[in-house]
């Protein structure tokens, strides 16, 4: 998989992609994450690609033009799935939509900034737009790289257990199960017998139990989408 990512603030994508899973990825071979900087594709002399609105009103706007030729640019060299807008008012992100965007080969996500971009950048060159929650940050590259993260650790070979991923929380619809390591007693607190029974059958029944118990108390409203 390849995720190209145009942005204006190239540095905050920095850290996210240099560390852990998303690094091992990468040197792996399985995954290739490409940061983008948008002002390398200002005509102006000063490299702005923000303007006022029309019409009036508070904050900037991001330009069609340099984003225009970062788009086609990208796209001459690379055939895309999805050309993606990280937008708070875009299709709320989850893990059936990471599990999606997983299975495709390259996507091109653009990190929106200030009050926006251009709306004839999302009528014309966005086929997607995704927002991580109902709440507003101060731009699209920390969603992008929420969205990354979420994609890329679905791929096979990621992860060091490839069936980790398979038993996430939403995977199935359902909170995951509370988990325990060692020691079995600690101060008094221990862990459930079932789980150190060593019976396969009974242990899949009691966190099958413990998964819909946590979804009804936390989160009943996934338990509605049934």
């Amino acid at each position: 998989m390849r995720i190209d990512i145009i942005t204006c603030l190239p540095k905050l994508l920095e850290g996210p992609f240099s560390d852990s899973i998303l690094k091992r990825a990468q040197e792996k071979g399985l995954a290739q994450i490409y940061v983008h900087d948008l002002r390398q594709y200002s005509t102006h002399k000063q490299r702005s690609i923000d303007d006022y609105a029309y019409g009036g009103g508070a904050g900037m706007v991001l330009q069609i033009e340099p984003i225009a030729a970062a788009i086609d640019d990208l796209k001459s060299q690379h055939a895309y799935d999805e050309i993606i807008y990280m937008s708070p008012d875009g299709e709320q992100f989850s893990q059936p939509i990471a599990n999606e965007l997983a299975l495709k080969g390259n996507l091109l996500i653009l990190c929106g900034h200030y009050k926006g971009v251009d709306e004839r950048v999302r009528e014309h060159y966005i086929t997607r737009e995704i927002s991580i929650g109902d709440y507003v940050i101060s731009g699209g590259e920390l969603a992008a790289a929420v969205v990354t993260d979420a994609v890329i650790r679905l791929i096979p070979g990621v992860l060091s257990d490839e069936t980790s991923a398979l038993t996430d929380s939403y995977q199935d619809g359902l909170l995951a199960p509370p988990v325990y390591s060692r020691p079995a007693e600690f101060k008094g607190l221990k862990v459930p017998d079932v789980l150190l029974s060593g019976h396969a059958a009974n242990i899949e029944k009691w966190r099958f139990e413990q998964a819909v118990k946590r979804t009804e108390e936390r989160r009943p409203d996934l338990l509605k989408k049934e």
